[in-house]
């Protein structure tokens, strides 16, 4: 995952998968991670990360085109 960068980040699955779904719209490779601890699911987020060329093209669309 060294060529991968974190764009995103939330405790919810469903604006992650969101995210994701946006970026690959925009033929952005992406991937979510589920950083959350596996017993008690309480602490920890989900994070969508993108390749670090895509990196800012990226951040700008969750910024500026992505509203929750």
């Amino acid at each position: 995952m060294d060529n991968w960068q974190k764009v995103f980040a939330d405790a919810s699955p469903v604006r992650a998968e969101i995210v994701k779904s946006v970026l690959e719209e925009n033929e952005i490779a992406a991937v979510v991670l589920n950083k959350k601890e596996s017993v008690y699911q309480i602490h920890g987020q989900y994070e969508v990360m993108v390749q670090k060329n895509e990196f800012l093209k990226a951040l700008n669309i969750v910024k500026y085109e992505i509203s929750f």
